[in-house]
């Protein structure tokens, strides 16, 4: 980006996709990804992670569940920030009477989804 530019929702483009989330891509670049995420309630996505991006979330509204391969799941509410080092393998329940509505930054490099089979099976 050599200019200072705004990004309308209507200018939003898919981003990298995982079964259950829904991501909009409002910037990207080789060292970062600045989007949108969005999972109706009720819905997990597929295990996967995110290669060598460091991913911070902002939830809007909604409320989800981060379950991580190895560790104690915990909860993200609207309000709350998030923090999901590179290369750590998790899914997201959307736990909420309304759908998750999240601010995405994604800082890293090469690929930024990997879905892997459940790591408790």
């Amino acid at each position: 980006m050599t200019e200072a530019r705004v990004v309308r929702p209507g200018d939003l483009v898919p981003g990298p996709p995982t079964p259950g989330v829904g991501r909009l891509e409002a910037f990207a670049g080789e060292d970062r990804w600045i989007g949108r995420a969005t999972s109706e309630p009720g819905v997990t996505s597929g295990w996967h992670h995110h290669g060598q991006h460091e991913t911070y979330f902002y939830v809007l509204a909604g409320a989800t569940r981060l379950d991580v391969a190895g560790s104690q799941p915990f909860e993200v509410r609207a309000g709350d920030f998030a923090y999901v080092p590179a290369g750590i393998v998790h899914r997201e329940t959307s736990i909420a009477d309304v759908a998750l509505d999240a601010i995405v930054i994604r800082m890293g490099s090469g690929p930024q989804v990997f879905p892997v089979d459940d790591p408790e099976s």
